[in-house]
């Protein structure tokens, strides 16, 4: 059980409650939004499932966008395996193990950030914990919440898990080299799905292993750069 956001605890206790339960969070996303404005640093909050493919995305991004620097943070409840994978890839990372939360929040992506050096880096990738439920919740201060949804986790997760998606920018539907094999998945009806639960749909199909869609996804990433504000604090387009 999380032991931070108190998931499937079936104990509800009713409480007077005088000041929002994430307010605390909300004032930390807001700092550290704050910090990836004054470097100009285009934070993206990568979501999904254990094993939607999120590492391997970045691995095929960091390749697509050898011009840029990159740096990520990788959240897990334990090992820096994924850390490790994006370090060989070239790609700074600092490791956030959690030990028991299913998810980060805006205070371990603070400290963190004391461990990552800002200067220079056009994008900031933070690799949330696998999770289709609790990562949804927490502000982190990023820019925009990109989730990654294997084919092989099927069409009817949008429906299952419609927070998540709703607090979507873009959804990557990875691993698409594998639809030969999945004769009863079809892209078509993730996107029908998709089109239900958020608020504005964008999707883009992609392959980590054979780079289909990675070019189209680093051009939105691109294309995001820009919207920052003169004064450099990018766009809050979290949705409510």
């Amino acid at each position: 059980m999380c032991e931070t956001c108190g998931c499937g605890d079936p104990e509800m206790v009713p409480v007077e409650v005088q000041e929002k339960i994430l307010s605390g969070n909300e004032r930390q996303a807001a700092h550290n939004r704050a910090h990836f404005g004054e470097h100009g640093v285009l934070a993206i909050n990568l979501m999904g499932s254990p094993g939607a493919g999120k590492t391997a995305v970045l691995e095929a991004t960091a390749r697509a966008l050898s011009g840029r620097r990159l740096a990520a943070m990788a959240g897990d409840l334990a090992t820096e395996r994924d850390a490790e994978r994006l370090r060989a890839a070239g790609i700074p990372t600092q490791s956030i193990t959690t030990g028991s939360a299913c998810h980060l929040d805006a205070d371990l992506v603070h400290r963190a950030l004391h461990h990552i050096a800002l200067d220079g880096i056009d994008y900031l990738f933070i690799e949330n914990v696998g999770n289709l439920v609790c990562p949804a919740v927490y502000d982190l201060g990023q820019a925009f919440n990109v989730v990654a949804l294997a084919v092989t986790e099927g069409e009817d997760k949008p429906l299952k898990y419609p927070v998540m998606f709703r607090k979507a920018d873009l959804v990557l539907v990875t691993k698409v080299d594998l639809l030969p094999h999945l004769p009863d998945v079809r892209v078509e009806a993730i996107e029908e799905n998709l089109a239900r639960v958020m608020p504005a749909l964008a999707v883009l199909p992609v392959s980590a292993r054979t780079g289909q869609g990675i070019d189209t996804w680093t051009a939105w990433l691109e294309r995001e750069r820009p919207r920052q504000h003169p004064s450099g604090v990018a766009a809050h387009h979290q949705h409510g």
